[in-house]
């Protein structure tokens, strides 16, 4: 259990790496054990072994722990602040937490009124006070601890994913989510009855009959009756789990997950109107070499080398070579709402609003609409007017980027079409838009960008081509555009083989204090996305004008104007690694950057 935990945090350690934490129940008792450390997860693992607390020889007929990867947003990180968070000195119960609980203050100063002490910074801790305070404050015995959690999660306001454990109820685990992700894995001995689980909700007596719910075995996934077999796995990210198990169930905002004695069960409060009442188990395509770094120094490096293939893998089965037809199977049935919109409005943050504003010219020549690019967080601000006869595109490559999704939310409101870009099937933004197009670059480890910003631009170039297909005087333009796609695999081949070149130019430069990048029209987002100059120059290849004024020059390969940034933004990619390990730095974990921003 320690090794499985160490490796699933190992596996996510892109979305935090400034502490790490986690729990076990000691041998067959209820002790709950925590171990926290500052650093890395590998720091966590050493200090595992230093502990002489536990048999980590010892075999056990039910394992159950938690751990989690942080990057802190509330407290500074060391091994305090480090989650998992308790309710007490004795563990009674404890909490993992992803995301932000924006009214914590309000409620630690009422737990603090009724003697509650915390001994963190953070915002998480109140979750652990606040299901000790309900279970302190009970009015009878037999409340289950899924509706412990179900009272917990009605005071909270915010972001979270949650897994708790309590010394209680030994042998159970209980978690929900709302507004950050959360997956199930689900492992058998046995082949599973069902693609599905259905959803249990309170009935009209309320509390009555709530506390039996998890062990209603005739709604809860469970192959043998006594549950024997099974393993469940609770994680932010399919990463972490792929390699034990690819059936996977994606929870819904307010889902309540319990597992009792070997069977796992999801419930509600109520049920919306429309509401999908069941839970599909799904099976994940994601191979456990595809999150390997293989040869590489770095995932970022890995990633950048992929383009060719990521790209390939865009357009495929979506661009038709031979009659130059453009389909995007998830858009197809919303392509005429789409053509009769008032404009097109593109919503992102960092990197994906990069590929939104490279994209952006090519955008409105092919669908001739206005097009708008947002950076999510100022769109909000602004309290942008949207109406019903705009269709807007949010550009994630999660697909759970916390200001675009609220933009997402924002638009529905006001009755927009919502469209999803994302390399993460399942994810937030995915579920929740009414279309979208998975870029399928295949997953995205390094904390940088490189191969989901290629395929984003190559994604968002392929909405305009399938748009533009009847208009008779673009015909010629579009032309040009697939004929460069065909190409575009090969050509990213002929920039990535220019690395050593470029490893060159940054061993002269890694010393220099700043570099400026410069460009324009479809170059300008290139610029945006490799501003980390004397003149390096990025041109085309036997250009002998250009080049006698560089510094250096970095000949590339000729292609369709709209395209010419996705060759020119490699070298920066490559520039960017290279200058990166030359200073030191942890590549695929940059300072003070996280791979998803999950909170605003």
């Amino acid at each position: 259990i320690f090794e499985l935990l160490v490796k699933g945090l190992m596996r996510l350690e892109y979305r935090g790496y400034d502490s790490a934490g986690k729990n076990t129940t000691k041998d067959n008792n209820q002790d709950i054990v925590l171990i926290k450390k500052k650093g890395k997860v590998k720091a966590l693992d050493e200090e595992l072994y230093k502990k002489d607390c536990m048999n980590l020889e010892a075999v056990l007929g039910t394992h159950f722990g938690i751990a989690h990867t942080r990057w802190a947003t509330h407290g500074e990180p060391n091994a305090i602040n480090s989650h998992p968070h308790r309710s007490d000195k004795n563990n009674e119960f404890v909490v993992i937490h992803n995301g932000i609980i924006t009214n914590y203050k309000e409620l630690k100063k009422y737990l603090n009124s009724k003697g509650y002490e915390f001994e963190s910074e953070t915002d998480t801790e109140v979750i652990p006070k606040l299901i000790k305070y309900v279970y302190d404050n009970r009015e009878r015995d037999d409340l289950s601890f899924s509706t412990l959690v179900e009272r917990v999660i009605q005071q909270l306001e915010g972001a979270f994913a949650l897994v708790f454990k309590s010394r209680y109820f030994p042998g159970e685990a209980v978690a929900t989510r709302r507004g950050s992700p959360l997956l199930i894995g689900v492992r058998s001995q046995h082949e599973l009855s069902a693609e599905h689980i259905p959803i249990q909700y309170n009935s009209g007596e309320g509390e009555k009959n709530s506390h039996n719910r998890p062990e209603d075995s005739s709604t809860a996934v469970s192959v043998t009756g006594d549950g024997k077999g099974m393993e469940y796995y609770f994680a932010s990210d399919a990463s972490a789990i792929i390699e034990h198990t690819n059936k996977v169930i994606y929870l819904e905002d307010d889902d309540i997950a319990a597992v009792v004695s070997g069977k796992l069960s999801i419930h509600r409060l109520n049920r919306q109107a429309g509401e999908d009442p069941v839970r599909a188990i799904q099976t994940l395509q994601m191979e456990l070499q595809e999150i390997m770094k293989g040869n590489f120094e770095a995932f970022m490096q890995k990633e950048i080398f992929e383009q060719p293939e990521s790209v390939f893998n865009t357009m495929r089965g979506r661009i038709c070579f031979e009659t130059n037809k453009v389909v995007l199977g998830g858009l197809k049935d919303h392509l005429k709402e789409i053509k009769r919109c008032r404009r097109l409005i593109v919503i992102g943050c960092g990197t994906s609003f990069h590929a939104a504003v490279a994209t952006r010219q090519i955008l409105e020549e092919l669908t001739e609409l206005p097009v708008m690019v947002e950076l999510a967080s100022d769109f909000l601000d602004r309290n942008t007017p949207v109406f019903r006869d705009d269709v807007c595109f949010y550009i994630s490559q999660s697909g759970e980027t916390a200001d675009t999704l609220m933009a997402l939310r924002y638009c529905k409101e006001r009755g927009a079409l919502t469209v999803g870009v994302t390399n993460t099937v399942g994810s937030s933004i995915c579920r929740e838009t009414d279309c979208g197009v998975h870029i399928n670059a295949g997953p995205e480890i390094g904390v940088a960008s490189t191969k989901a910003y290629t395929s984003q631009f190559v994604s968002l170039i392929m909405f305009g081509l399938m748009m533009s297909e009847d208009r008779i005087s673009l015909q010629g333009r579009r032309l040009e555009i697939i004929n460069g796609l065909r190409t575009l695999p090969d050509m990213i081949k002929k920039v990535l083989a220019l690395d050593k070149n470029i490893k060159s130019i940054a061993d002269e430069l890694y010393e220099q204090k700043s570099l400026l990048v410069m460009g324009r029209g479809f170059n300008y987002a290139t610029c945006l996305e490799g501003a980390l100059g004397r003149p390096i120059i990025l041109c085309c290849q036997d250009d002998p004008e250009v080049s006698k004024n560089a510094y250096k020059t970095i000949g590339l390969p000729q292609t369709v104007d709209c395209l010419q940034g996705i060759l020119s933004v490699i070298p920066l990619q490559l520039m960017s690694f290279h200058l990166a390990v030359l200073r030191g730095f942890d590549v695929d974990c940059p300072r003070n950057l996280a791979k998803s921003v999950t909170v605003e």
